[in-house]
């Protein structure tokens, strides 16, 4: 149908202007959704839930979702994965984690950002208002996490090849703690460095000293840590430490005892904790990897 003004009709935007439109609303939709996450991590750590599914599944999931209704990616899995990956390089330096902190919670992040952009990229062919199905994932995956999750408290038992009497002179006598040997725990735990205190009798001490913490914020300062341990019970063979204060480790788990126990060639080391950190299926494993290297570490320590 010919304009009866005689003007050629509006071609509309260039592709070179398409493009540029399309990067500025893909980089306002980025940096809407680390302030947003910004904002609800200072939420939930207000609230004491940085250790929570909520946390560690809704924070990527909020961020997906944020960044799919605020720009116009092409892909939205591609584009949230990037977010998630920027938001994670700066957690460190604005947050004040570790290394450690941030390599365990990556995966699940990305996981997470990867499942949400997923489902968003399918169901966006099948019209607009479908951007709603990841929000009802989101609900799903969180209430399923916190069901499947195992049992908080937890023990690992390892056990070494040892001679009795030079484990029990061993474990009355003021530890010497050696390098780890596992990779895993190089990777940045907390090592001991010195102890102080003697003796297996109940009640009786020992103060540990680890390295200082260094997280990655800006101007941080190294913080000390050391563990507090009693005797709580004796007997022929065995022997168990309550941990009554723990700068170490309470940021990642509850540790409650440690019991040795003795005889026949061989030293058992038990390491009973509670699980604070969830979902229970993705920090379960982890966390009981890294006590059973913890434990092992001592095994070989008192079986020297």
């Amino acid at each position: 149908m010919d304009d009866s003004s005689g003007q050629p009709p509006d071609p509309g935007p260039l592709p070179e202007e398409r493009q540029e439109r399309r990067a500025r609303w893909n980089l306002a939709g980025l940096l809407l959704a680390l302030f947003v996450a910004l904002l609800l991590y200072r939420v939930l750590h207000a609230g004491h839930l940085e250790e929570t599914t909520l946390f560690y599944v809704g924070l990527p999931a909020v961020i997906a979702i944020t960044v799919v209704l605020t720009s116009q990616p092409r892909s939205a899995t591609g584009t949230v994965v990037a977010t998630v990956t920027v938001a994670l390089a700066f957690a460190g330096p604005l947050l004040g984690e570790g290394i450690v902190c941030v390599l365990f919670a990556a995966p699940l992040f990305l996981l997470v950002a990867l499942l949400i952009g997923s489902v968003i990229d399918y169901f966006s062919r099948r019209g607009p208002h479908a951007v709603a199905a990841p929000l009802v994932l989101l609900t799903l995956v969180t209430v399923g996490a916190e069901l499947a999750g195992p049992a908080r408290e937890t023990e690992v038992t390892v056990v070494r090849a040892a001679t009795a009497t030079g484990t029990e002179q061993a474990l009355a006598a003021v530890p010497a703690f050696g390098p780890f040997e596992s990779a895993f725990l190089r990777m940045g735990f907390p090592r001991p460095l010195a102890a102080t205190g003697t003796g297996l009798e109940v009640g009786a001490l020992r103060e540990i000293t680890f390295n200082p913490r260094r997280s990655l914020g800006i101007g941080a300062v190294p913080e000390p840590r050391s563990m507090t341990l009693r005797v709580k019970e004796r007997g022929p063979g065995r022997v168990t430490f309550s941990v009554v204060r723990d700068t170490t480790l309470a940021r990642w788990l509850d540790l409650r005892e440690a019991e040795f126990s003795w005889g026949s060639g061989k030293l058992a080391v038990t390491l009973r904790y509670r699980r604070t950190f969830d979902p229970g299926w993705y920090f379960g494993p982890l966390q009981r990897y890294a006590v059973g290297q913890a434990a092992d570490y001592l095994a070989g320590t008192f079986a020297r």
